[in-house]
């Protein structure tokens, strides 16, 4: 037997602590029948799908204005759902406009029938692989979703979700698609210059290499469905059908008067947007005031 010296000893703690913080977390296998919606966690060098309480109650009824927009994906979900070919899809556009609640509604509305959600972030992407092993032996169908997407030139994530787009040795199993959100449609940054370098080739316009780049990623996608702000009366839909949705869960009536419409068409002005986020956020705030001289003592 060795005998160390305490100081020894106290050292080679102090180094299996460090290295027992850089292994990977030791997480219970998810129980996807009960859990319908997970996040990716970064931990050291991997990671562990970590579950999350949906919360968002969003109906597929309830969003506006993006009639064309849940057609297309609503089609394209049972078609995966069924087992049939379907589409990754980029849905771009307009900041608010229903991009993420969409999909929430969508889970919202098939979960029942197997439809899993797996959020990652942008930084691990790195980790598709990785994901990918965990559920594809799963008898469920999962939509890996990489919310509010954007990426600057270079980036490692973005070779990488290229590659599993591309159907490379990271493209997904039958029982993952990709869905992601953006507000660029092309995911990259866009540059006068990069316009600089097109020519005519038997008299049709080609890219220039620049363009032809930043396309290559979004062009991956089998489906884009574009997002665009709302005209006034669409708004005022949202508005009213925002202000009936708390009104419901609340228990109370409120009347949607013209005084309320003039509200929300400044409160828009103010936000200088017209769109489902902004009505959201304006029945927040006047069904609060509306009801709050009746709930103070």
């Amino acid at each position: 037997m060795i005998n160390l010296k305490p100081e020894v000893v106290a050292q080679l703690e102090r180094v299996l602590s460090s290295v027992e913080m850089l292994l990977p977390r030791m997480a219970k296998p998810l129980d996807w029948s009960v859990c319908y919606a997970a996040n990716w966690r970064r931990h050291s060098f991997s990671g562990y799908l970590e579950p999350v309480k949906v919360t968002d109650t969003t109906t597929l009824d309830e969003l506006l204005g993006v009639e064309e927009q849940k057609e297309t994906m609503i089609s394209n979900t049972r078609q995966f759902l069924a087992g049939l070919p379907a589409n990754n899809a980029l849905l771009w556009g307009s900041r608010g406009s229903g991009k993420s609640a969409l999909i929430r509604a969508l889970l919202n509305r098939y979960h029942s029938d197997g439809l899993r959600i797996i959020q990652i972030e942008k930084e691990d992407l790195i980790y598709l692989s990785e994901i990918f092993n965990a559920v594809e032996d799963q008898p469920y169908r999962f939509i890996l979703l990489c919310d509010d997407l954007t990426f600057e030139v270079g980036e490692l994530g973005y070779k990488m979700l290229k590659s599993a787009l591309d159907g490379s040795v990271y493209s997904p199993p039958e029982n993952v698609l990709i869905y992601v959100t953006s507000n660029r449609r092309h995911l990259l940054p866009e540059y006068e210059s990069d316009h600089i370098g097109g020519k005519f080739v038997k008299g049709e316009l080609q890219q220039s290499e620049a363009m032809e780049e930043k396309v290559s990623l979004s062009d991956r996608f089998g489906l884009w469905v574009a997002f665009y702000a709302f005209s006034q009366d669409r708004y005022l839909d949202a508005v009213r059908l925002a202000i009936a949705r708390e009104a419901r869960e609340l228990k109370v009536d409120i009347p949607f008067t013209r005084d309320v419409e003039r509200e929300a068409i400044q409160w828009s002005h103010d936000k200088s947007k017209r769109c489902g986020r902004t009505a959201y956020q304006f029945s927040k705030n006047f069904v609060g005031r509306y009801l709050l001289p009746a709930a103070q003592p």
